[in-house]
């Protein structure tokens, strides 16, 4: 897969249908008010895209899943100059690596 659009639905094929976005201390999915705290969550796979030419096309696709909420969805974040700020709890939860996961 070589776009973010082709990820984004092929995980959406796998059950991954919640769209997150960061918080300060949290992922938020604005269409149910679900807030995942770092404790909540794991991450399942990532995917890295890095732009040829410009910076701005640097993104990273988490699948991300919770045993606890029951769901699964995705957080699509810029990384480098253009990356959102998030507390560093939340940032070492989407960093670590969980059993059985993997990443590409």
């Amino acid at each position: 897969m070589t776009s973010v659009s082709q990820v984004l639905n092929h995980l959406k094929t796998e059950g991954y249908t919640q769209d997150f976005n960061l918080s300060d201390t949290c992922l938020v999915c604005h269409g149910n008010s679900l807030q995942l705290f770092p404790d909540e969550f794991v991450v399942d796979k990532h995917y890295r895209f890095e732009g040829d030419t410009d910076p701005g096309d640097e993104a990273v696709v988490y699948a991300i899943s919770s045993e606890k909420h029951q769901v699964k969805g995705t957080l699509v974040n810029a990384y480098g100059i253009y990356s959102d700020a998030a507390s560093d709890e939340l940032v070492k939860a989407l960093k670590e690596k969980h059993p059985g996961t993997g990443s590409n």
